[in-house]
């Protein structure tokens, strides 16, 4: 069901059901193997930044009572410019993309306590011979291209991680005049670091910077209405890692420590010092999951049943926090123990 740099997309109504990544693996991919050299020259090709004629601008804030009207403005690239990126360095057969598609139960929306649900896309983006990386898009179900919108920014999440359009999350805005249809009237210029020719000459941002050489200043009075236009690269890159984290753990205990912090997904988690609990914990996850992979192999299948039956678990699989692995792997271990002293 995946073809190379093609997509194949899961649909799921149950948000807790099995993770089914397996299923959707091609058979057989091409493989490519780089030298430490090489694999840091494609890192570098990677980071560097789009041409600005493909570069667009998104109004992200607005003005209250301002008259001309004014916006806020950051700029994107298309997801085409990622692929033509992933083309130009490795060929159409030297990476590949996945989608898994959910669903969330309806709910009230906050802002106009409307009753509806939210679609999300995992993208999971393989580069042969650098590795994979997969991230979360979401956009509440009745907007007619909630699906488009919602793969787009998997995708370009993903591609992130690997450099590729990373540069984009150092802008924080500049205020421009919009026009009747509340599109920018100008188009700003971007800082030289912003370019192909002044990121391969050796300029890079040295903090948050806005998209325009010279910020237009804010009318007095006005004030902004609507979300922040970007966020910190660290903490871009921290969500990222969280997400990469769903692979390792598997469904229910990635989506159980995210409950934990009453939250569907790691951008979700308003506090950065959150975030990085949650991915420590996430990190402990996995090194419990080793070692209950690693016990569980030195068990026959009976006893294995009996200690889950024992602590009231149904499935091995099913473990959803840190408390029940912890007393599991303990569990399990001491089981060797004591099988070995006799």
């Amino acid at each position: 069901m995946t073809a190379i740099n093609g997509h194949a997309r899961e649909a799921r109504n149950d948000v807790a059901s099995s993770d089914a990544s397996s299923l959707l693996a091609p058979s057989s991919v091409p493989t490519a193997q780089f030298t430490q050299s090489e694999v840091k020259s494609f890192v570098a090709e990677l980071e560097v930044p789009f041409d600005p004629g493909v570069i667009e601008w998104r109004v992200t804030n607005t003005s209250k009572n301002g008259r001309p009207a004014r916006g806020q403005i950051i700029p994107y690239a298309d997801q085409r410019a990622y692929t033509d990126r992933l083309n130009a360095l490795f060929t159409p057969q030297g990476w590949t993309r996945k989608y898994s598609v959910y669903t969330s139960p309806n709910f009230e929306r906050g802002r106009d306590k409307k009753i509806v649900a939210k679609v999300f896309v995992t993208c999971d983006c393989t580069i042969f011979g650098l590795g994979s990386h997969s991230a979360t898009g979401e956009e509440w179900a009745d907007d007619e291209n909630s699906m488009t919108s919602a793969e787009a920014q998997a995708f370009k999440r993903a591609c992130s991680c690997f450099g590729l359009g990373r540069y984009l999350y150092n802008f924080t805005g500049v205020w421009v005049d919009l026009d009747e249809r509340n599109r920018p009237k100008k188009s700003p210029k971007l800082f030289g670091w912003a370019t192909p020719e002044g990121w391969r000459s050796g300029m890079r941002p040295t903090n948050q910077h806005s998209a325009a050489e010279a910020e237009e200043p804010r009318p007095k009075g006005d004030t902004p209405s609507g979300k922040p236009g970007s966020a910190r690269q660290s903490d871009d890159q921290l969500v990222c890692e969280i997400e990469q984290m769903q692979d390792k753990l598997g469904t229910h205990m990635y989506r159980g420590l995210l409950r934990s912090a009453k939250a569907w997904k790691p951008n979700q988690i308003r506090e950065i010092a959150e975030r990085r609990k949650m991915l420590e914990r996430m990190q402990a996850a996995e090194r419990g999951m080793r070692r209950l992979k690693a016990a569980s192999e030195k068990l026959s299948e009976s006893a294995v049943r009996g200690i889950l039956k024992s602590l009231k678990i149904p499935f091995i699989d099913r473990v959803a926090d840190l408390e029940t692995l912890h007393s599991l792997v303990l569990k399990l271990e001491a089981t060797i123990s004591s099988s070995s002293a006799s």
